[in-house]
């Protein structure tokens, strides 16, 4: 039985609300109380230009990175955005990056698998 892990509410953790949240696509998902305010401040410097589109740093990651995202969270630590992409690469790795959302730069990035 699968029991979610609970998680900070600075973090937006699936795909489909960011997705929503940066105008990607419409998804039927409702944020958890407590998870709007997080999706109102994303939404909010997307607008204002403080942080770059999701689709321009996965176009970038997954072409330097040689790979594809798997999963994607937006974290808004210590007063950086910061997009966490987990990225499956095509020597079979696992890829886990921190990149700064505003300019697009790997901050951090640790990996798993062969």
């Amino acid at each position: 039985m699968f029991t979610p892990r609970p998680r900070p509410l600075h973090r937006l953790a699936t795909l489909g609300l960011l997705a929503c949240v940066l105008g990607l696509g419409a998804t039927a998902h409702s944020p958890a109380h407590g998870e709007s305010d997080d999706h109102d401040l994303a939404r909010q410097a997307l607008e204002q230009g403080q942080v770059l589109p999701l689709r321009t740093v996965l176009d970038r990651v997954e072409r330097e990175y040689d790979g594809q995202a798997l999963k994607v969270e937006f974290e808004h630590e210590d007063g950086r955005f910061i997009y966490e992409i987990r990225l499956l690469q095509r020597d079979g790795r696992l890829a886990k990056l921190k990149v700064d959302a505003v300019n697009g730069r790997v901050l951090g990035i640790k990996r798993k698998g062969p």
